[in-house]
């Protein structure tokens, strides 16, 4: 039986195009990757992207450059993330808005499941409420008390229509069945902490990174972290849950994710090494001086994760009453 050469020819085409997928995942990276943040420089987290790109490239022998792309709430970064080629040179620094709350609230070219491939979580951040320390409130009970005292009248700071701050207490205030009255800030920054300090709000519900340096001075109270377990940093500050709010947890979290098809050796290759870095006791210390607790986890697990926190998150949007883009 004679075998013609156009049919030697097919299989090797075929064998070159089985094996290139596993060769190419091999060999990566053979040049520099991009890590896209979605802010500017100076924020938590570019401070974060800038950790891990740096450990990443100690562990893999080739550059991770940060890159900065700012602008429609972080939608323009996590759409080029998503159009770039999944090839494992483009990564998406991926803090939560930009996957729960930014796709509900605006129209994105992007799908926050779809268009990405979950690589793993590099660190987490509870949420804080804290109080003006000149008002006669030391606990989330007494914080309750005196919000339903005045119904629709009392105030708390928010960065933006929708942002984080705004959304983390429309679901307290509905499980502590409170009225409140946002006072809207059009940018985060110090604002906000800076006129909690001065008395201009009573109250501000925020990250934990953002409010570090002022709850260790005294200038603000702190109530209650949303996390399941307390703060390392603060462990004299209960969690909503031991203030009498059982199952309310709410985490901020930062991540790292590839455009969807991207291939999963390389995607797994990835998150084993953000599990040894955010155990490396540098880089765990860097991150906790910020605000952030070193964590990582599957890219399984990082999928279930925000299947979660989408759902989470849409509801905080819906009980705010705001327009959604569905």
């Amino acid at each position: 039986m004679q075998i013609s050469r156009l049919t030697v020819v097919s299989f090797v085409a075929l064998a070159v195009i089985v094996v290139a997928v596993p060769a190419q995942s091999q060999t990566w990276p053979q040049r520099p990757v991009k890590l896209v943040i979605p802010y500017g420089p100076g924020g938590n987290a570019d401070t974060v992207a800038r950790i891990i790109a740096q450990y990443l490239s100690d562990a893999f022998g080739q550059t991770f450059v940060p890159e900065n792309r700012p602008g429609a709430t972080g939608a323009i970064a996590a759409d080029s993330v998503a159009r770039s080629p999944a090839d494992g040179y483009t990564l998406f620094l991926a803090p939560l808005p930009q996957i729960t709350t930014v796709p509900v609230l605006n129209k994105t070219a992007y799908h926050p499941v779809k268009s990405f491939a979950p690589i793993s979580m590099v660190g987490t951040n509870p949420f804080v409420l804290t109080v003006h320390p000149g008002l006669p409130i030391k606990t989330v009970a007494e914080f309750v008390s005196y919000a339903r005292s005045q119904p629709n009248k009392m105030n708390y700071a928010a960065v933006g229509v929708g942002g984080l701050t705004h959304l983390a207490m429309a679901l307290f205030a509905h499980r502590a069945g409170i009225d409140m009255v946002p006072v809207m800030y059009k940018a985060g920054g110090t604002t906000p902490v800076t006129d909690l300090i001065a008395g201009h709000v009573p109250a501000y519900f925020t990250s934990l990174s953002d409010v570090v340096p002022h709850m260790a001075s005294g200038v603000i109270r702190p109530l209650a972290v949303s996390s399941e377990q307390r703060a390392p940093q603060f462990p004299d500050v209960p969690t909503f849950i031991e203030s009498g709010f059982p199952g309310f947890k709410i985490i901020n979290w930062v991540g790292v994710m590839a455009p969807a098809g991207t291939p999963k050796e390389i995607v797994d290759r990835i998150a084993a090494e953000i599990a040894r870095a955010v155990k490396d006791p540098k880089v765990a210390e860097r991150l906790a001086a910020n605000g952030v607790d070193p964590f990582s986890n599957t890219p399984e697990q990082f999928a279930a994760q925000i299947a979660i926190d989408i759902a989470v998150w849409a509801e905080a949007v819906k009980l705010a009453g705001l327009p959604t883009s569905q």
